[in-house]
């Protein structure tokens, strides 16, 4: 499902540049979790960005839902990312001035999906439908992010930190809803975290450390959201 070879990424600051992805490689298989770990710095959103097509690499490839987005125009990875992508940040994205059930129904219209309100009773919000992100806790602002991002029927999500300005009771609730949906739809997901309690939920777990990959591992058997430490 995604597949990146010797993928390098650097940026510019002033005059020096500076490498964050340094030579990676790394393959996720239909229909699992991948969470990945590292340090701040150590190039994990950056890889994200990549793998999603966010972002193009300076050199190697990537190929995701067996297309190369790494050979894309900047208007096909547009494309590609509304075909085939969904993201949940750390930050919520929600439009202010729509209720949970709008910013949902946004999501959802990329696809043409009709049962977007199914969706958020799944996330534990059909009463709040018609609440608007001020009245709403920072677990619901995520659940709807999460809720808007599954209702385009993604074949891949990606995640940025999504539990890292929650607290352990909302933060647990969160990724319990999101492994829920996952075993529900059968969507790849890759989540980049600090958490490192988080990995045991994962089918493959990625360390990164300066820029590269120092280890994959494979979980013999996913932990429940409540079953991990925090």
């Amino acid at each position: 499902m995604i597949f990146a070879e010797n993928v390098t990424k650097s940026y510019a600051n002033g005059r020096t540049q500076t490498q964050v992805l340094k030579g990676v490689s790394l393959e996720v298989k239909k229909g699992e979790l991948a969470v990945v770990l590292g340090a701040s710095g150590s190039g994990k959103s950056t890889l994200l960005s990549v793998l999603s097509g966010l972002e193009t690499p300076d050199s190697g490839r990537v190929v995701a839902d067996g297309e190369e987005i790494s050979a894309m125009s900047e208007g096909e990875r547009t494309k590609f990312r509304r075909r085939a992508v969904g993201f949940v940040f750390q930050q919520y994205f929600l439009l202010p001035h729509l209720t949970a059930e709008k910013n949902v129904k946004l999501g959802a219209d990329l696809a043409k999906n009709g049962s977007y309100g199914e969706i958020l009773a799944a996330v534990g919000l059909g009463e709040k439908r018609k609440k608007y992100p001020s009245e709403l806790s920072g677990g619901e602002q995520q659940r709807v992010s999460i809720a808007r991002a599954v209702a385009k029927n993604p074949k891949i999500l990606f995640l940025d930190e999504p539990t890292g300005a929650l607290d352990e009771e909302t933060g647990r609730s969160v990724i319990d809803y999101l492994l829920k949906l996952q075993r529900e739809r059968g969507f790849t997901a890759v989540m980049v975290t600090h958490n490192e309690n988080l990995s045991e939920t994962a089918d493959r777990v990625i360390r990164m450390n300066s820029g590269k990959i120092i280890a994959v591992n494979q979980n013999g058997r996913k932990k429940s959201a409540y079953e991990i430490g925090w």
